[in-house]
């Protein structure tokens, strides 16, 4: 009598499995447990690792017990749930689950990295080959915990963290930004905000008027590009007419860069443009009217116009496609 007891048990253990890997598998959102919260999930590894590879982006592996205990349903309500969260993994990583309490290929999977089934969450972190970006961490289940590996991991890989994931890593809002300011002047800011944004280390940029002269208003990680080669690769770029340093420190450095091209210190006389010239490359795409971060509509717009598959690089998976073009 036990044992037709336990076969039912797995067998009713069984369909509801394979009725929910059904569901989910075939897209509808409404399915998701609350387990792996919001995030737009592949659940594929080997599809992860192949769009990872085609995007120039890590994997965020998460292993994850569906249907779970109540600390498994906590992280994904209370962490996988956070729309900051779930903005920073869909914009950073390739999102990726494979439940940890499952017979197939979710099992070969977890064999293949040493994971133990019917376990805690555990989120690692991919190149596209395939191979741990940093080393395999247990009990990670707080928002700035997690965040702190995902900048690490993006460290690894040579890529950059958007400050929307420093901030939830812990870095300070106020008085810990290692952004800069350096304002360039040329004949066209449409023009500034798009080759400005270009450049690698440049955050955030604004269209703006100073000393009567169009001006392209530049945010920039000095750990990322330093200021003499943000003001050099603004030269090559024709976008350094005339060049407004922050401090006289920065001038100094400016000078040594740009013999022959007027610097001076910017003041509070500077001005923005008004919105309609702010991101003008937006204007018109497919992008216009998304909702953006700062950091993504500055480098939205300055790839949209010469290399949307790039542009769409900077989205989230939620904040949808470009004209149809995947990111």
């Amino acid at each position: 009598m036990k044992t037709k007891r336990w076969v039912g048990f797995f067998t009713c253990l069984a369909a509801f499995l394979a009725g929910w890997t059904h569901k989910v598998t075939a897209g509808e959102a409404s399915a998701a447990p609350i387990e792996i919260g919001k995030v737009s999930w592949v659940r594929d590894l080997d599809e992860g690792l192949s769009r990872a590879k085609a995007l120039g982006k890590p994997v965020f592996l998460l292993f994850q017990e569906v249907p779970g205990c109540s600390g498994c349903q906590n992280f994904g309500r209370e962490v996988l749930s956070d729309p900051r969260m779930v903005t920073a993994i869909e914009t950073h990583f390739v999102p990726v689950f494979i439940p940890n309490n499952q017979p197939g290929k979710a099992a070969e999977v977890l064999k293949r990295f040493g994971e133990p089934a019917w376990n805690f969450q555990v989120v690692r972190f991919l190149a596209a080959d395939g191979k741990d970006l940093i080393p395999r961490e247990d009990k990670v289940w707080t928002v700035p915990a997690l965040a702190q590996r995902m900048v690490s991991s993006l460290k690894k890989a040579g890529l950059p963290a958007s400050e929307a994931l420093q901030l939830l890593a812990g870095r300070p809002a106020v008085g810990g930004s290692p952004r800069q300011k350096i304002a360039f002047a040329q004949a066209c800011f449409w023009i500034g905000e798009m080759q400005l944004g270009q450049i690698d280390g440049v955050e955030r940029t604004e269209a703006g008027f100073f000393e009567g002269r169009e001006v392209t208003l530049v945010e920039f990680d000095p750990q990322r590009v330093t200021l003499p080669d943000l003001v050099k690769a603004a030269l090559a770029r024709h976008c350094a007419d005339r060049i407004y340093a922050a401090t006289p420190m920065d001038k100094s450095a400016a000078e040594a860069v740009a013999p022959g091209r007027q610097v001076k210190i910017l003041n509070a006389s500077y001005r923005a443009a008004p919105a309609s010239d702010q991101k003008k490359q937006l204007q018109g795409t497919a992008a216009q009217g998304r909702s953006l971060t700062p950091e993504q509509a500055t480098k939205v717009n300055a790839f949209i116009r010469t290399d949307p598959a790039r542009a769409a690089r900077y989205l989230a998976e939620s904040q949808g496609d470009l004209d149809g073009v995947s990111h």
